[in-house]
C-alpha cells in the first residue's frame, strides 16, 4: 500500500513519517523504514525521515515521545525529530485543536527537512469512524466522504488496512506501541464511536460494517470532488467584486440546483474570510432568494454578513451616486457578502 501511495505521488524522494508511537503510525514507520534501507521505492530513491508530536496533553507525554523516537531510530529512519507543541483552545474542541497544533508541527518539520511527502498512520477503521461520526452529526458530502488518502503532501497508505493488521505487523517487526488511552475514554465522541458503536454495529448488522462505511467514503469522494468543480466554475462565472466584498446576482443564484447553490453561497463566504458555514446558517442565507421577509444580513460564521438588494434599491444606490439608470450587468438584485469586524472585546 505504500508503495502504491508514493507511486501515485509521483515518488517523492524525501519522505517523512509522522509517528506517535501508536500501533498504526509505528506499523507505518516499520514499512516505511524497509524502503529506506533499500534506498529506493520501484527504482525510484527515497530517503524517510520521521517526526514525533508531543501535544503534551497527558501525564507522561514527554517519556512516551521520547520511546517513540527511540524506536524510530532503531528502525534505521533518519533523522527523528522531536516537536513539542501547546494545544490552545479554537471553538471547535479539543481534538480539533490537537490536530491543528499536530499539522502544523508536521508541516514545520516537513518544510525544515525538504520533504515532499508526510505519512500519515489512518487506518479503514478511521476512516469508518469518521464516516459515522459524520453521520451522527447531520453532515454534508464534504464531510461524509471522510479522509482522503492523498491531499496535499498528506499521505495515508494505511486507509485500506484494518487496525487490527497494523498490530499484527508491530508484533511481526517485534515492536512494542504505545496505546493511547485517550482512545478508549468515553468523553470523545471518537472513542465512544470506536468502542461502543462499532462493535454492536458489527454484532447486529454482521461483519463488513467498517468496509462499507470505508466504501461509502470512497464513493463520496467522487460525488464531492465532481460539485465542487462544477461550484468552483459556476461561482468564478457569477461572482462580482465590489470595494468590501462580492455579490452574485439573485436571479442566477436562484435558478441554481440546490446542490450547486448551497456550495456557491459558501464560496462567497469563503472569499471575503468567512469559516465553512453550517447547514442551518447556509439555508438562511438561502432563504433571501425566496424574497420573503427580511432582506438580511445574515450572520454567517466568521464575521460574514450576506445580504440581498432588491433593483428598486439598486436604482435607488445608483441615483444617489449621479446616475438615474441602473448600469448594464445589475438587472436583478444582488446578493452581497462582506466581511464584518468583529464586536470589540
Amino acid at each position: 500500500m505504500l508503495q502504491n501511495a508514493l507511486a501515485d505521488a509521483g515518488y517523492p524522494d524525501r519522505v517523512l513519517v509522522a509517528c506517535s508511537g501508536g500501533p498504526d503510525s509505528l506499523a507505518l514507520a516499520a514499512v516505511a523504514a524497509y524502503f529506506a534501507r533499500r534506498g529506493h521505492v520501484d527504482g525510484h530513491p527515497v530517503s524517510v525521515a520521521a517526526v514525533v508530536v508531543d501535544h503534551q496533553l497527558q501525564p507522561g507525554s514527554a517519556e512516551v515521545a521520547a520511546q517513540a523516537v527511540r524506536i524510530l531510530e532503531e528502525l534505521g529512519l533518519a533523522p527523528v525529530q522531536l516537536r513539542t507543541v501547546g494545544v490552545a483552545s479554537t471553538g471547535f474542541g479539543p481534538e480539533a485543536a490537537a490536530r491543528d497544533a499536530r499539522h502544523a508541527a508536521l508541516d514545520a518539520a516537513a518544510d525544515e527537512l525538504g520533504c515532499q511527502a508526510i505519512l500519515l498512520g489512518h487506518t479503514l477503521d478511521d476512516q469508518a469512524e469518521q464516516v459515522l461520526l459524520g453521520l451522527a452529526r447531520g453532515s454534508g458530502t464534504r464531510s461524509l466522504a471522510g479522509m482522503r488518502p492523498a491531499r496535499g503532501r498528506l499521505l495515508r497508505p494505511f486507509l485500506g488496512l484494518r487496525r487490527q493488521e497494523t498490530l499484527d505487523i508491530c508484533e511481526a517487526e517485534e515492536l512494542n506501541p504505545w496505546h493511547d488511552p485517550s482512545n478508549a475514554d468515553p468523553a470523545f465522541a471518537r472513542s465512544r464511536t470506536r468502542v461502543e458503536v462499532m462493535p454492536v454495529l458489527e454484532e447486529k448488522l454482521g461483519p463488513g460494517v467498517a468496509e462499507s462505511l470505508a466504501r461509502t467514503a470512497a464513493i463520496l469522494q467522487q460525488d464531492a470532488d465532481f460539485l465542487e468543480d462544477m461550484a468552483k466554475d459556476t461561482y468564478e462565472a457569477l461572482r462580482q467584486h465590489m470595494d468590501s466584498g462580492v455579490w452574485l446576482p439573485e436571479d442566477a443564484v436562484r435558478d441554481l440546483a440546490p446542490a450547486l447553490r448551497f456550495r456557491v453561497i459558501a464560496k462567497a463566504a469563503a472569499d471575503v474570510g468567512g469559516q465553512q458555514p453550517g447547514y442551518g446558517r447556509l439555508q438562511a442565507a438561502e432563504a433571501l432568494l425566496r424574497r420573503q421577509g427580511s432582506a438580511g444580513p445574515v450572520e454567517l460564521p466568521g464575521h460574514v454578513g450576506v445580504y440581498r438588494l432588491s433593483l428598486s434599491d439598486l436604482e435607488q444606490e445608483q441615483a444617489l451616486a449621479g446616475s438615474g439608470v441602473p448600469r448594464e450587468g445589475a438587472r436583478c438584485g444582488k446578493l452581497v457578502f462582506r466581511h464584518q469586524k468583529p464586536p470589540q472585546q
